[in-house]
């Protein structure tokens, strides 16, 4: 982090992108979550004068507009003092102004680094799973995870030339899941034999009228070709289709996973005596 004062001293360009930089260390000092030689560490004001003062900086620039000066004025004043949407709020206005967008692994959201050290157990469906094959985006790889971890998939496994899971963007946007979950990397004919398989893809059953297995496995397919031929030849258990209306009629492989996910276990609410059972962390074992 820089002193205030020296701010000043920087050309426009320079001052925003060094201000923007400044606020997610500050964000991430604030959730606890500071990399290593990034912790606040100015001992001649707190961080709360600090990140007013920067932030009072962001108010004169000239490229800021009207409406963002105001709200951001206005969250400075606030009592109690919000630190963390102040920066969060000012970084996300420098990056308007510089022309950069964040994607979402980009993003400061959570301390997944001391939650992961404190949850030991979590709900789940027993035997609901899914399959991604060939993932491509570290993106979706991570949202895969963080759909099936909030929606109570027992387990996770992906194909040989699915994206690796350990990838920098794909932990971010997994929001901490994949070390929650674990995940097994095998081939299609590595699958469960006891578990019905069936697959998301087009031309199926639609959403509404599939009947969903009380446990079984998932096959959802790559972002540009769908599920293989042999994806979908294994999917004995059938193919669901989610019914779309708009002229596009295509949806991200995440959104759509998360649809069928939704589908699929209020299937097994309705259906069947199952709720989700608690297991410990240890069980899901990462391949």
């Amino acid at each position: 982090m820089i002193h205030p004062g020296k701010l000043f001293q920087l050309e426009p360009g320079q001052k925003r992108r060094k201000l923007a930089l400044t606020f997610g260390e500050l964000e991430r000092d604030i959730a606890g979550i500071a990399e290593k030689g990034t912790e606040y560490a100015f001992s001649g004001m707190t961080r709360q004068d600090y990140t007013k003062a920067v932030a009072r900086i962001v108010l004169e620039d000239p490229k800021l507009p009207p409406e963002s000066a105001r709200e951001l004025k206005s969250l400075i004043e606030s009592e109690p003092f919000d630190e963390r949407r102040v920066c969060n709020f000012a970084r996300n206005s420098l990056l308007a102004a510089i022309g950069t967008f964040p994607a979402e692994w980009d993003l400061v959201i959570a301390p997944h680094a001391k939650e992961r050290q404190s949850v030991e157990k979590r709900s789940f469906f027993k035997g609901v799973s899914v399959y991604a094959e060939d993932i491509r985006s570290p993106f979706n790889v991570g949202s895969i995870f963080r759909t099936a971890e909030a929606m109570g998939c027992e387990s996770v496994f992906i194909s040989p030339n699915c994206t690796d899971p350990s990838q920098p963007k794909a932990v971010r946007s997994a929001m901490g899941c994949i070390e929650t979950l674990g995940f097994t990397r095998c081939a299609l004919d590595e699958l469960p034999s006891d578990k019905p398989v069936f697959v998301l893809e087009t031309g199926g059953t639609p959403l509404q009228e599939f009947e969903f297995p009380e446990e079984g496995i998932v096959i959802v397919g790559s972002e540009e070709l769908g599920a293989s031929p042999e994806a979908l030849r294994r999917a004995s258990y059938g193919r669901v289709t989610i019914t779309m209306t708009g002229l596009k009629a295509s949806l991200n492989v995440g959104v759509a996973f998360g649809i069928l996910m939704q589908a699929w276990t209020e299937s097994i609410r309705q259906h069947s005596a199952q709720l989700p059972c608690n297991c410990k962390l240890s069980c899901n074992q990462v391949e």
